[in-house]
């Protein structure tokens, strides 16, 4: 038995992606506007995801993960986005984590930091972005110098996701400033030690429930076990997720046009003007069949990149495509249900615009489009 959506997809696939719906529907859907409204999410929610297993998709089950690919990651991003984007970037971000825990960690890394933040007893924050170190992290400034056995951690990151709560952060500092992206490593710091400070925190235009602000290190000492992977390694080994990342992200913005199309048939049928049903205007029939034309179309590009990554294959050119694709679309077929909804898809409070200044994200983090084109270019002329 297949998916109609998707035809590849397999009972199980399906299983997955029914139970994320049902969680997304009963747990978060209801309360999406409030946690929207507060900039904020409970704690009791990350502890019910974790008890749900939708905390790390695909980390081996021997590890406290779900033990699923990269498409269930996809499928399960796409329903709890269509419930509220902020709990589907959390889910990113763990999965991301969790990942570069689970193929780079020590056991005694792991047992610190990976069971407790499957368990949602942890929550943690990926620290790449600086001030002059965005698409470029050329210009990273944090580092981390020798120090006896450990190391000494002094700079700042700015636009971290879940800085103002995390337990701990994954925090990338250059180990030897002359040797550029292969003098970069990555260091696991608790965000409560000495020299650690917490900047501001952001108020951002959408995904408001998922906090962003600033770190500070100053003259953070870490032990010779908080390096995770090999010295120098640290660019490499956050490149290696990237391509998993931008499938996530892709996935994410098919939910948030999903969940736009959905309003938009439904308040077409109910809104009448004229005497009709504006579901009966083909000004409107046109901008919904866009809508649920470039919803699919994302859709199977973001399985397709979710395929190849199971298949062990190259990844780069589908990921970026499918990241590129989905979120363009989501910011352009939003703003057609925006329309489709009137003066009252502008007000807050209303699921379209929510959904709308939800979409902007999707074109700017996790690579900028603009970067995106740029690696499909180099993945075609290569």
């Amino acid at each position: 038995m297949t998916d109609s959506a998707d035809p590849g997809l397999t009972p199980l696939h399906a299983a997955l992606r029914d139970a994320a719906r049902r969680f997304a529907e009963a747990e978060i859907a209801p309360h999406a506007t409030d946690w929207d409204e507060a900039e904020a999410v409970p704690r009791e929610l990350y502890r019910s995801l974790g008890a749900a297993g939708l905390f790390g998709i695909t980390v081996p089950e021997g590890f406290g993960g779900a033990g699923a690919d990269a498409l269930s990651y996809a499928l399960v991003m796409e329903e709890l986005a269509r419930g509220y984007a902020s709990i589907a970037d959390q889910v990113g971000l763990v999965e991301l984590l969790g990942t570069l825990l689970t193929a780079h960690g020590t056991e005694a890394q792991r047992a610190r930091y990976l069971a407790p933040l499957l368990r949602a007893d942890l929550r943690c924050a990926y620290a790449l972005t600086e001030e002059g170190a965005g698409s470029d992290l050329a210009g990273l400034r944090t580092t981390a110098r020798r120090d006896g056995a450990g190391w000494v951690l002094d700079g700042a990151k700015l636009w971290i996701h879940n800085a103002p709560v995390a337990d701990f952060a994954a925090v990338l500092a250059r180990t030897d400033p002359a040797a550029g992206h292969r003098g970069m490593s990555i260091f696991l710091v608790d965000l409560a030690a000495p020299g650690v400070a917490r900047d501001r925190r952001e108020r951002k235009m959408g995904q408001r429930g998922s906090p962003v602000g600033g770190l500070r290190f100053d003259g953070v000492r870490l032990g010779a076990g908080a390096m995770l992977g090999p010295e120098g390694r640290g660019f490499h080994i956050m490149m290696s997720v990237l391509d998993k990342g931008r499938v996530g992200i892709g996935a994410l913005a098919v939910g948030l046009l999903q969940r736009a199309l959905e309003e938009s048939i439904a308040h077409a049928k109910s809104r009448v003007q004229f005497g009709r049903a504006i579901a009966e205007f083909q000004a409107v029939q046109w901008m919904v069949a866009d809508m649920a034309k470039d919803t699919q179309a994302a859709r199977l590009l973001v399985h397709h990149a979710a395929r190849l990554l199971d298949a062990g294959a190259d990844a780069t050119l589908a990921a970026s495509m499918a990241k590129c694709f989905a979120s363009d679309a989501a910011v352009a077929r939003i703003a057609d249900a925006v329309q489709v909804h009137g003066g009252s898809g502008y007000i807050r409070g209303v699921t379209v615009e929510r959904l709308y200044r939800d979409a902007k994200i999707t074109q700017i983090y996790e690579g900028t489009n603009q970067i995106q084109r740029m690696i499909m270019a180099r993945e075609l002329f290569r």
